[in-house]
């Protein structure tokens, strides 16, 4: 447990993208520092680490080749894992912000990532349209992963009319749309965001049944849904603003006998607690009030918002489906 130079040691590989440089034919020790851009002998001893822990093989002095730990760094991997470890990346600097920034969270109960980058997650994005675009990707790829699981793992048969709200590009909009012919879907998130989603869902065939609207969650979201979709949402919040979007989305669903479904991790007593409390401390750390909650704490934020329990699903990956009911 105190070994801190692995996971930044196969960070700095995957920023430096040497598994695609051997890949590409640079093997060599000189090779790879020319292809990387980076001081030779400090790579040597870089590779020299983790040579020793198997993730690249080293068959003759000074040229390297791949092993299967290493080939899941390569770009086009499909688990697309680089993206989530490359520094120079939001998700990048958001694990830098948690190494560095964690004691002064827990000091303080503030957001390491303002002390080491100087300025909030937020506003670094806004700041830096290459770290925007990376942070994209990134839910993106979450999205393509959950969506699905979504969209098979809740009972969509009585649903007309699916709202998700801060639906990102629309992966998981359409994906419950692809599998339920009867529904028609309405995808809420900053007009920016939005903005891409049309090649989404032409792609999946159901751009004819989704309209796109432009807007923030702390607005009045539409009118007429009969479950309106939060994913990954409300973990980004603190309570108060959480309590907020979730006001809004047991308005809009009161307007018409709806419901609203979420998407979390959720810290509970079994085999994925280690985990969820993991995110749970990368959220304090990266946005101060962030959390993931347990389910009680779920039932207390929804009651305050005007929502009643209904059912609980479960994902493959750790995500838990709770369903809310309007009580006015």
């Amino acid at each position: 447990m105190i070994d801190i130079f692995s996971p930044i040691a196969l960070r700095v590989a995957a920023t430096l993208r040497l598994a695609d440089h051997v890949a590409a034919g640079a093997d060599t020790l000189d090779e790879l520092a020319k292809a990387a851009k980076v001081d030779a002998d400090a790579l040597r001893r870089l590779l020299r680490f983790l040579t020793c822990r198997g993730v690249f093989a080293e068959p003759s002095p000074g040229r390297y080749t791949l092993t299967g730990s290493a080939a899941l760094l390569a770009a086009d991997h499909p688990s697309r894992l680089r993206e989530f470890l490359d520094l120079d990346t939001a998700g990048g600097r958001m694990d830098l912000a948690v190494c560095g920034g964690l004691l002064h969270t827990v000091r303080t109960g503030e957001a390491g990532y303002e002390a080491v980058f100087g300025q909030s997650f937020w506003d670094d994005l806004d700041t830096r349209p290459d770290l925007a675009g990376s942070f994209t990707a990134l839910m993106t790829a979450v999205s393509r992963r959950l969506g699905p699981e979504v969209a098979a793992g809740y009972d969509w048969r009585d649903a007309r009319h699916v709202v998700d709200v801060g639906g990102g590009a629309g992966f998981l909009l359409s994906a419950v749309l692809q599998r339920c012919p009867q529904a028609r879907g309405t995808l809420v998130d900053l007009p920016a965001t939005v903005a891409r989603a049309q090649s989404t869902l032409d792609a999946a065939g159901v751009a004819d049944r989704c309209a796109v609207q432009g807007g923030s969650f702390f607005d009045p979201l539409p009118e007429g849904g009969d479950v309106y979709v939060l994913s990954h949402v409300l973990h980004d919040w603190d309570d108060g603003p959480a309590l907020s979007i979730l006001r809004n989305c047991a308005a809009a669903a009161a307007a018409t006998g709806g419901r609203v479904l979420v998407a979390e991790r959720v810290i509970a007593d079994d085999e994925h607690r280690a985990l969820a409390t993991e995110y749970d401390l990368r959220m304090a750390a990266i946005f101060g009030g962030a959390r993931e909650r347990s389910y009680d704490e779920f039932v207390t934020l929804a009651a305050a918002a005007g929502l009643a329990p209904g059912g609980v699903w479960h994902t493959s990956s750790q995500h838990w489906l709770m369903e809310w009911l309007p009580t006015t």
